[in-house]
């Protein structure tokens, strides 16, 4: 059986037979990240972040148990950066997982950091960046891991490797502050350019008749959510998010930002044809559509090279499968009532700078002096007190070993993929649109399933809410967030801070992670402020913008922006009045003035007051005679 991955996969899958090697192996990773030049559409070329000169970056592989290293150089000299592996568990290396500020500190430019972790778990993952919003500019790609006891071994014949994205024509730090402004108060995302198979387009894969092929798919996309489906072909699903399932055969798939899943698709016995495969990115996240937009990308089944590659079928409507109807292979049960409930309501709107923000509780994350993990590991007894992470890093204290139990009712008119790192979970109850919130004094009355569906990226429908279950057995800092890019931008996060006291019995910070923050000047003690002396003291937390008064809405704030701007035009044509020569104006008022009481003299002399009352007009006179 070969493993067929895309490590450079400008026009085409390349193929790569791997071995399984005996034991646990060592595999060691040397990244250089600079920017490089692509136009993955054939529409815009722009500076995109490459690893070793290249872009698209190297699909990752391991194999279960394997021994991972990333030596990373930061070469972008402009930009601060880490590598987040998205899925994986970091059992017991919660300092490898990326998050910038959080479980360390960014890599500055010009410096160097080493990641170091062991494998746990097999299946479909990716790595990007997690700092700053960076990874839509390119820095994002799959990670695969084998496992010589998959449990469908023997029923494909090669393993193929796709990734699905979105695509932007200008860099993130050009769209972030047009997004994040007063001008656009109501957070309207930008809508991306293109989809992408591959980071590419018109991608052909070339196979055989009347053989299985199990594809590996990762979205790995900074916003678009897509349809994804093979024409003349269904697809067998057997693994989400790393989690093996019970096959289930489907039309179409639907993978959200940061979801992945393994499918098996068997070829057709003849070779007369090629087939389209299709992604199409889902328009309702969208606020506004464009005129002339293609929300598609097109790749082939390539049965034969001389033969054509059709034209996809125009598709009415999408039949895709309800991932929450899905059965893990392992049939592990509904989790015992939960010891920890933690209720998350998803709220957007701007604050008191006029920008757009989202809300846990009416909490927009921010970034604290101190990363979350190193507060844990200074702060002793007093880690267990969720106060010393800052009001601000929407933080939760988890009991080790303890049934935690998550509900999300979303506020907002938009879907949100929530992800939560260093777990999978039981999705146990999710609504569908404009369910409204769920009724906890309910609970008890619906039906969960008896095996629920387990994967650690889940869809929340508008306007609607999900309950989520998972055993805290991992001590860690976890971050919960969505996984649209822009809706983390602005503060969609929360903090899962996993048995604190055990984290710090077992984990040992790194000489790297130190050398990284003094290179950022960034302290590694203390409580989120900083304060090393009272930890409950928290003055000097970054915080975010104050609330607007009571009363603005997202509305009222666009009336408010645009009386300002009808004010600063007024204004500017105020200044633009004062601005023009009164000299030649004031010479042509007096000639006037003189020629009228010449005029009057001549007719009848006129009186002191008449006098007053002519020279306080005639100014009036020549400023309309100036206009």
């Amino acid at each position: 059986m070969a493993l067929s991955l895309s490590f450079f996969p400008i026009f085409s899958v390349l193929l790569l037979a791997l071995s399984h090697i005996a034991g646990a192996a060592t595999v060691i990773y040397d990244f250089n990240i600079t920017w490089v030049r692509a136009n993955p559409d054939g529409q815009s070329e722009r500076p995109t972040i490459g690893i070793n000169g290249h872009w698209p970056l190297p699909v990752m592989t391991a194999t279960i148990n394997d021994t991972v290293v990333v030596n990373v150089n930061n070469q972008l000299r402009n930009q601060t950066t880490t590598l987040h592996f998205h899925g994986m568990f970091q059992n017991g290396t919660t300092d490898m997982d990326g998050a910038a500020q959080v479980s360390q500190c960014g890599i500055e430019p010009g410096s160097q950091f080493t990641y170091n972790f062991t494998v746990k778990q097999a299946g479909t993952y990716w790595y990007h960046s997690h700092s700053s919003g960076q990874y839509p500019d390119g820095l994002r790609a799959p990670f695969i891991v084998s496992d010589p006891d998959h449990p469908y071994k023997d029923q494909f014949d090669e393993e193929l490797v796709l990734s699905v994205s979105d695509w932007y024509h200008q860099e993130m730090q050009v769209l972030f502050p047009k997004f994040m402004s007063k001008a656009n108060p109501t957070g309207g995302e930008p809508v991306p350019q293109a989809a992408l198979f591959n980071d590419t387009q018109n991608l052909t894969v070339a196979v055989r008749p009347g053989k299985t092929y199990l594809f590996h798919v990762a979205n790995v996309a900074a916003f678009a959510a897509q349809y994804i489906w093979f024409e003349g072909h269904n697809v067998t699903i057997i693994e989400v998010d790393g989690v093996y399932t019970e096959k289930a055969e489907a039309e179409m798939i639907y993978l959200s930002a940061g979801q992945r899943c393994s499918f098996m698709v068997t070829t057709k016995n003849e070779t007369s044809t090629n087939y389209a495969f299709v992604g199409s990115m889902d328009t309702k996240l969208f606020d506004k559509v464009p005129k002339g937009f293609n929300n598609n990308v097109t790749g082939w089944l390539v049965y034969g090279n001389d033969k054509a590659l059709p034209t996809p079928v125009l598709v009415n409507k999408f039949n895709d499968l309800d991932d929450f109807g899905l059965v893990p292979y392992d049939k592990k049960p509904l989790l015992p009532e939960p010891d920890q409930i933690i209720t998350l309501d998803v709220t957007m709107g701007a604050l008191g700078d006029g920008k757009p923000y989202a809300f846990f509780q009416n909490i927009t994350y921010v970034y604290q002096k101190v990363p979350t993990i190193y507060t844990v590991m200074t702060t002793g007894e007093d880690a267990t007190n969720p106060m010393v992470y800052g009001e601000f890093s929407n933080s939760f204290v988890l009991g080790h070993n303890q049934i935690i139990q998550i509900v999300v009712n979303n506020h907002d008119a938009g879907k949100h993929p929530f992800h939560l790192h260093g777990h999978n979970f039981q999705t146990v109850a999710r609504s569908g649109e404009e369910a409204g919130d769920f009724d906890s004094s309910n609970s008890s009355q619906i039906n969960y399933p008896a095996i629920p569906m387990r994967r650690d990226t889940v869809v929340l429908n508008r306007n609607g809410y999900l309950v989520f279950r998972f055993a805290a057995d991992n001590p860690g800092v976890w971050l919960f967030h969505c996984h649209i890019e822009w809706h983390m931008s602005q503060g969609l996060i929360a903090t899962m801070v996993e048995a604190p006291l055990e984290i710090q019995k077992s984990l040992t910070i790194p000489q790297n992670h130190l050398d990284a923050c003094k290179a950022a000047n960034v302290p590694t003690a203390g409580n989120a402020a900083g304060n090393t002396v009272n930890v409950l003291d928290l003055t000097g937390a970054n915080a975010p913008p104050k609330p607007l008064p009571a009363g603005f809405t997202a509305r009222g704030i666009v009336a408010l922006v645009f009386s300002c701007i009808s004010a600063l035009a007024g204004l500017a044509v105020i200044a633009w009045y004062g601005s023009v020569d009164m000299g030649a104006a004031s010479k042509v008022a007096e000639e006037r003035r003189i020629a009228e009481m010449n005029q009057r003299e001549s007719r009848d002399p006129v009186t002191p007051v008449t006098q007053a009352t002519a020279l306080v007009e005639l100014p009036e006179r020549s400023t309309q005679t100036a206009r």
